[in-house]
């Protein structure tokens, strides 16, 4: 069984939680499945809004299916998540990533 599956099987049995959907939207985004790849990353920061990682990967998702504008709230959003929470590497790093953006 691949990665997905187990994932999936774990949803499927009832444990739905910000982990296994930021995790999905991992997998999805390797395989280049943005649109699965959304909307576990949606579920996932509905789950844990202070999920800064989950906010990171959210933005990168939206930013490869081109969707730039919904990439830059994603982005601007966790990049408050961040700081509020003292995760200073993740807000750099969304800063820069919201940058290259901004100048598309």
């Amino acid at each position: 069984m691949d990665i997905i599956e187990n994932l999936e099987k774990l949803l499927a049995q009832g444990q739905d939680n910000a982990l296994i959907h930021y995790s999905l939207g991992n997998e999805y985004l390797r395989e280049k499945d943005f649109v699965e790849a959304i909307k576990h990353l949606i579920r996932a920061v509905e789950l844990d809004p202070d999920y800064s990682a989950a906010w990171k990967l959210y933005g990168k998702v939206l930013a490869g299916n081109n969707q730039i504008n919904d990439a830059i709230k994603a982005y601007e959003k966790g990049i408050s998540v961040a700081e509020k929470k003292g995760d200073i590497q993740a807000a750099k790093e969304m800063k820069v990533f919201l940058k290259r953006l901004k100048k598309q």
